[in-house]
């Protein structure tokens, strides 16, 4: 077990705390900021004055228009839902975006993050337009629920930091686990996070088809070829 779990997360755990040791929480200034920006969402959209407000900005559904639900994706990550509790939310980004700022940098984790919400928030409307018939299709109710909180770039930054670190087994939970999710619990929050997951697996076939394709064209490329007209070098010869 000892072996396994240096082979497993030693490179994943060292990176994070060297990172901590020597910059402590400077390290993860994105996630600080996301921390504040989803507490102070939830203490806003508490207030009966604040609500409103909120769900103008941050609150998505399948039946807004298209336009509007693009607008309001990036904040939704930060608007926890209403039926979970709030420290739940708070502990996911701390956690999976502070270890995901550190090992992947700041942009690269809002990028991931961004895509598998969005992934989320698009199949929710290609769900609800297969039907409950189809295995991957949504009830017509579903598009009256409010799609928020940031689970789905959670699930999404956790497979592809297990991936760039070669974490490959707890990708696998992570994966299996939310497979198990749809399977006990078949609804919109669960189908979501497979959406999400499967976005980030496309961007990880297509970043290792091409550091593939690098590969061999990376070697042709230190080799500088002779300028036209140009004649080939020797070294002098000395008596």
């Amino acid at each position: 077990m000892r072996t396994f779990a240096r082979r497993e997360w030693g490179p994943l755990f060292g990176t994070v705390r060297t990172a901590l040791a020597l910059r402590r929480w400077r390290a993860i200034p994105m996630t600080i900021g996301a921390v504040l920006l989803t507490s102070v969402f939830q203490l806003v959209q508490n207030q009966d004055w604040g609500y409103q407000a909120v769900q103008d900005i941050g609150s998505v559904r399948a039946e807004d228009p298209l336009g509007y639900a693009l607008l309001r994706t990036p904040l939704s990550l930060f608007v926890p839902a209403l039926d979970l509790p709030v420290w739940g939310a708070l502990g996911q980004v701390l956690l999976v975006f502070g270890i995901a700022e550190i090992c992947l940098g700041r942009w690269r984790t809002l990028l991931i993050a961004y895509a598998a919400t969005l992934a989320g928030t698009l199949y929710a409307r290609v769900g609800i337009a297969l039907g409950p018939d189809n295995p991957l299709g949504l009830p017509a109710s579903d598009a009256l629920i409010v799609d928020t909180g940031p689970s789905a770039a959670v699930v999404g930054l956790a497979v592809y930091v297990c991936w760039r670190h070669r974490a490959r087994w707890t990708g696998i939970l992570v994966i299996v686990a939310m497979v198990v999710e749809v399977l006990v619990k078949n609804n919109l929050a669960g189908k979501e996070h497979i959406a999400a997951i499967a976005a980030v697996l496309l961007v990880i076939a297509f970043q290792e088809w091409r550091e593939q394709r690098r590969g061999p064209l990376a070697q042709l490329d230190d080799v500088e070829p002779p300028r036209p007209g140009a004649r080939s070098w020797k070294p002098p010869i000395r008596s």
